[in-house]
C-alpha cells in the first residue's frame, strides 16, 4: 500500500521549461498550493527569488522567504502553500544522475535533511541563480552537452557547501562519511524489523561503539536516535495516509504489541497515534 503519492521526474515534463532524460528545469511563478502531500522519486533543488508561504518537508513546516534554497532527497514527502508573489526556480534530477554529483556535497546528507532550507545571502543567490540559469541554456540547447551540466549541478552543490560550512559549529564533526551514508542507507531498508545498534555496525563492519561514536560525533546523536527518528517518520506517514489500524501500523513497524508502540509514539511527540492522527 502507497503511502504518499510517489510522482516520478517523468511526469513534470509537461510543465518544463527545459529538459532531458536526468535533468528538468522549471519555474514558479504565483500563488500555487500542493494540497497532498506527495514524495518525489528524484532530487529537487528550489531556488526561491521573491516569495512567501509555508513548505511542510517530513511533517515540519518551513517558512519560505525571498532568497532561499529548499533542498528534498528522494522519499521525503512534502507539500507547500506558496503566495502571489512568489518566484522560484526548479532543477529536478533523475536520481541515477543525482548518485553522479552528490559527492560534491560535503557535508552528510543527514544534515541536509534536518535542515532542507538554506538562507542565502545576495551574493550567494547571485552565484546559484546564474548556475540554474546556465543550466537551463544547456537544457534548450539542441546539442546539449551532458558534461557541462554535471559539472554546473556539482558546482551548485560545492556553493551549498560552502553555505553550510558558515553555520556549522565544527566542520570537521559534520563531514559527510561514507559509513554514515551506508548506514541511513542500511536504516532505510531494515529499520521496520532491526532496531539493534549492533546489527547495522555488524552490516557496516565496525564495532558497535565504534558506530555509536562517530553518530555522535559527526551527527550528535546515537544511532539508537536515528533509528527511532526513521520509525518515527514512517508512523507519523502510516498514521496520516493510510487506513491501516494502530495495531496494524504497530506490526508493520516491528513493534510486538500496539500499547508498546503507542507508548513510543507518545514518548517521542507528546502524542499518542489516535491524537495525531485526528489532529
Amino acid at each position: 500500500m502507497e503511502l504518499f503519492p510517489t510522482i516520478d521526474i517523468q511526469e513534470f515534463r509537461k510543465d518544463q521549461l527545459a529538459g532531458n532524460q536526468g535533468y528538468l528545469y522549471s519555474e514558479l511563478r504565483g500563488e500555487h498550493h500542493i494540497a497532498r502531500p506527495h514524495q518525489h522519486h528524484f532530487f529537487l533543488l528550489v531556488l526561491f527569488d521573491q516569495a512567501e508561504g509555508v513548505h511542510t518537508i517530513d511533517f515540519k513546516d518551513y517558512h519560505i522567504d525571498r532568497h532561499q534554497i529548499h533542498i528534498l532527497f528522494p522519499k521525503q514527502v512534502h507539500s507547500w502553500k506558496l503566495g502571489a508573489n512568489t518566484t522560484g526556480f526548479q532543477l529536478m534530477v533523475d536520481r541515477e544522475y543525482f548518485e553522479k554529483f552528490s559527492p560534491n556535497f560535503r557535508f552528510s546528507f543527514a544534515y541536509y535533511q534536518r535542515n532542507p532550507v538554506i538562507s542565502l545571502s545576495n551574493e550567494t543567490f547571485a552565484l546559484l541563480y546564474y548556475e540554474f540559469n546556465a543550466i537551463r541554456k544547456e537544457l534548450e540547447d539542441h546539442n546539449c552537452v551532458p558534461a557541462i551540466i554535471y559539472s554546473r549541478t556539482a558546482v551548485i552543490a560545492s556553493i551549498l557547501s560552502k553555505e553550510v560550512q558558515k553555520v556549522v559549529q565544527n566542520e570537521q564533526n559534520n563531514e559527510s562519511n561514507p559509513r554514515l551514508l551506508k548506514l541511513q542507507e542500511l536504516i532505510d531498508i531494515h529499520f521496520r524489523h532491526e532496531k539493534s545498534v549492533s546489527f547495522y555496525a555488524k552490516e557496516l563492519n565496525i564495532s558497535t561503539p565504534h558506530l555509536t561514536k562517530i553518530c555522535r560525533q559527526k551527527l550528535e546523536v546515537s544511532p539508537s536516535q536515528l533509528i527511532q527518528q526513521r520509525t518515527i517518520l514512517e508512523a507519523k506517514r502510516l498514521l496520516k495516509a493510510t487506513g491501516l489500524s494502530i495495531k496494524e501500523i504497530s506490526f508493520k513497524l516491528g513493534f510486538v504489541d500496539s500499547p508498546y508502540f503507542s507508548n513510543f509514539f507518545k514518548q517521542h511527540t507528546g502524542l499518542n497515534p489516535k491524537q495525531f492522527r485526528t489532529d
